[in-house]
């Protein structure tokens, strides 16, 4: 312990010099808002292991791994409502992954807002950028240390078994007496200094990594960079030359003494690097053309993107916005209704979600829009406004986002099809009803009146159409404001009609909605009509309006069929949102994914259902081998909870592709199981197909519970060994 305490406090030292990192490790008090009545000074302290904090109300800690961001000043809903405009130096939010409810804190000065900020965005750094074998250092140490209740550095029978419950390890006595047998040199019953590392050497032992290891260290029983070159050549398919072997070595080996060889520990470290990962590292930077069409590309989409939680009682917010868009969601749904005071406000009519100014999500979106992708972002606006507040509606758009905003089309002549998203970089697009032809913007037609009147129907709205005829009895009749008809350029919302009269009356900048029930029954039943429609217009699906607790449908079928606005629930975790993840996790996360050529071009017989002969039948053959698994979290934080992993990988793609395969499980160990099991898939799709490799932990009478899972496009994958997430697995394609 004492040694292993050693090497992770030489990883803290630079840190814990810090000034910032200094005081958080001496903690402070921090006024915790609620409301404008509740706000109740609370205890806060980093404790020395620089990855948790104490919080006193809950006199729990908090993983500073689930922190999203820090954010300093008056940034989200609550502290602009609940506090004052000088508290702004003073005030800050932690904002954490998930659902979880942003914390709101006033510090005591605005020197000490200062630290508490920078310090808790350089530990969130320094974790982020720690070596897989440093974090696991860093957590054995503190399961470690945590498990020595008498703090004598020493570990007795019953504190080894504490230890390895921590670690998600199940073991009888008997074991435990041998562990302590093997590693006893005193003789003393308990294990202590060398001792100890001696346990954790074993515990720590990676047979698969031993093996593979084994066969290509022929130099020195260490890997020369010819060696290491035999194995990227061998085992990972790779076509690299001797240089970029030596530079691997160079960037990842551990020991500055092993002169120009890698030792176990530099390979390991490799193995949990980009190049070691299974996603090729060409594909996490924008590697397609960007230049076509933007009705060419698949568009991350959301669906009711202000809720936070369901559709009935969930609360609206801004941060579901800046949510969204962190994770690249090109297309933002704003679901608009007259406030009381003059002001729109968004929310989900006819329910008791939460209301938030139009204006407030416009100055969100304004700000996070370009924070992780460059490429346009498209604002679908659900009108169920007065003619004056859509005024107010056109007014705040075109004065928040100026110059970004596309308030004609882009060119001095009018186009004949769609930019594309490197034509529209960081420029914001709106959908919705237009009142006159994209061509009047162009010419000096000015339209015959200020407004006209549209019908709810006329309208498409699309999202509450259905529901908002069963619920309020009645269809509306609505005026549309010419200020907002006129910002309406490239995505003009037109009822279908059809995919005949589509083709004949639809203009390239009309898009159409459809609920899912339609959309579903189109890719099914009428796939290759539904294809040729997609080809050369936009198509936006949204969730069924009965979806009230924010699920989500498979989005799967719907890209087949060429759909390029496929909405989901953002808010809401699942398989359709990793598969949706998974997609967009390509191509640099900018949020558009190049539609493959059949489904982008007019002559193309493709049909994803009969599956005709064509350039799209790639026969492929998928091995894959789970060998392994480090760290599993427990699903339950009990002491005596310990994981029954098994690993699923399941094919989703076309009809014909959909599979999935499972491993056996492996009982009670979470820390580093063994599987070993072999898998083939055939797949004759494979520009559509997502891999998506699934650790549940196993129950034999009710479902299984979730641990993790990583999501990623068939041609994104890497031959070779590879870790998806926590499991190691091998591939050939």
């Amino acid at each position: 312990l004492a040694c292993l305490m050693e090497k992770v406090k030489r990883s803290k030292k630079c840190m814990e010099d810090d000034p910032d990192l200094q005081f958080l490790l001496s903690g402070a008090g921090l006024v915790k808002v609620r409301s404008s009545s509740w706000k109740k000074t609370r205890f806060f302290k980093l404790q020395e292991d620089c990855k948790t904090m104490w919080h006193e109300s809950k006199k729990t800690l908090l993983s500073v791994e689930d922190i999203d961001s820090v954010r300093s000043g008056r940034q989200t809903e609550g502290l602009k409502k609940y506090t004052e405009e000088a508290l702004d130096p003073r005030v800050f939010s932690i904002l954490f992954k998930g659902r979880r409810k942003n914390l709101d804190l006033i510090a005591n000065s605005e020197g000490e807002a200062k630290h508490w900020v920078s310090g808790l965005e350089k530990v969130i750094f320094n974790l982020s950028n720690l070596s897989q074998q440093s974090k696991t250092e860093h957590w054995i140490y503190n399961c470690l240390r945590k498990a020595d209740i008498n703090c004598d550095n020493k570990m007795s029978p019953q504190e080894l078994i504490n230890f390895l419950h921590d670690i998600n390890i199940e073991v009888d006595d008997e074991y435990v007496q041998m562990l302590i047998e093997k590693c006893d040199q005193s003789k003393c019953g308990s294990l202590e200094g060398e001792e100890i590392q001696h346990f954790y050497e074993i515990l720590t032992q990676r047979e698969e990594i031993d093996v593979i290891y084994g066969a290509y260290a022929k130099t020195e029983g260490m890997l020369s960079a010819a060696n290491l070159l035999d194995f990227l050549q061998k085992e990972q398919k790779e076509q690299v030359d001797l240089s970029y072997a030596a530079q691997l070595i160079e960037k990842y080996e551990v020991d500055e003494t092993a002169k120009q060889q890698m030792t176990k520990d530099g390979f390991l470290m490799y193995l949990h690097q980009p190049e070691g990962l299974i996603m090729n590292p060409a594909h996490k930077r924008v590697y397609q053309d960007m230049q076509q069409p933007l009705n060419h590309y698949f568009i991350s989409s959301s669906h009711n993107t202000y809720l936070m939680e369901d559709q009935l009682k969930g609360p609206s917010s801004t941060e579901a916005y800046i949510r969204a868009l962190m994770k690249s969601c090109r297309c933002v749904e704003l679901d608009i209704w007259d406030g009381s005071d003059g002001e729109p406000v968004i929310y989900h009519g006819y329910t008791l979600t939460s209301k938030i100014l139009f204006k407030d999500a416009i100055k969100a979106i304004k700000e996070y829009a370009f924070k992780t992708s460059e490429y346009p972002v498209i604002l679908s606006l659900e009108n169920h406004c007065s003619v004056e507040q859509q005024k107010l509606m056109a007014h705040h758009m075109t004065s928040i986002l100026g110059s970004a905003l596309v308030t004609k089309p882009l060119g001095d002549h009018m186009p004949t099809e769609l930019p594309s998203p490197e034509d529209l970089k960081r420029r914001f697009l709106i959908k919705g009803k237009r009142l006159n032809k994209l061509e009047a913007s162009l010419s000096d037609q000015a339209s015959a009146e200020e407004e006209e009147s549209v019908t709810e129907e006329e309208d498409c709205r699309d999202d509450e159409e259905e529901s908002e005829k069963n619920l309020s009895g009645k269809s509306k009749t609505l005026k549309l404001a010419k200020e907002l008809s006129d910002i309406v350029i490239y995505c003009k919302s037109v009822k279908f009609q059809g995919f005949e009269h589509a083709q004949t009356h639809q203009a390239f900048y009309e898009m159409c909605s459809f609920k899912e029930g339609d959309a579903f029954k189109f890719a099914e039943k009428s796939a290759f009509e539904y294809i040729h429609h997609n080809v050369d217009k936009l198509s936006r699906i949204y969730p069924s309006a009965f979806r009230t607790d924010s699920s989500n449908y498979d989005p799967v079928p719907l890209w087949n069929a060429g759909c390029q606005i496929v909405a989901l629930n953002f808010q809401t975790p699942g398989p359709e949102m990793d598969l949706n993840q998974g997609l967009f996790g390509q191509n640099g996360l900018c949020g558009y994914v190049l539609k493959p050529s059949y489904l982008r071009d007019k002559a193309s017989e493709f049909d994803p259902i009969t599956l005709t002969r064509g350039p799209w039948l790639k026969h492929k053959e998928l091995h894959v081998m789970v060998i392994s698994a480090q760290q599993l979290p427990k699903v339950s934080q009990k002491m005596a909870s310990v994981v029954d992993p098994l690993v699923r990988v399941e094919i989703h793609g076309v009809p014909a592709d959909e599979t999935e395969k499972e491993t056996r499980h492996i009982q009670n160990n979470g820390f580093n199981p063994m599987w070993n099991e072999n898998f083939q898939f055939d797949l004759y799709v494979p520009e559509l197909a997502l891999v998506r490799f699934v650790v549940e932990d196993y129950d034999a009478v009710s479902n299984n519970d979730f641990i993790g899972q990583c999501t990623v496009p068939f041609t994104s994958l890497q031959n070779g060994q590879h870790w998806p997430w926590f499991i190691q697995v091998a591939y050939k394609i």
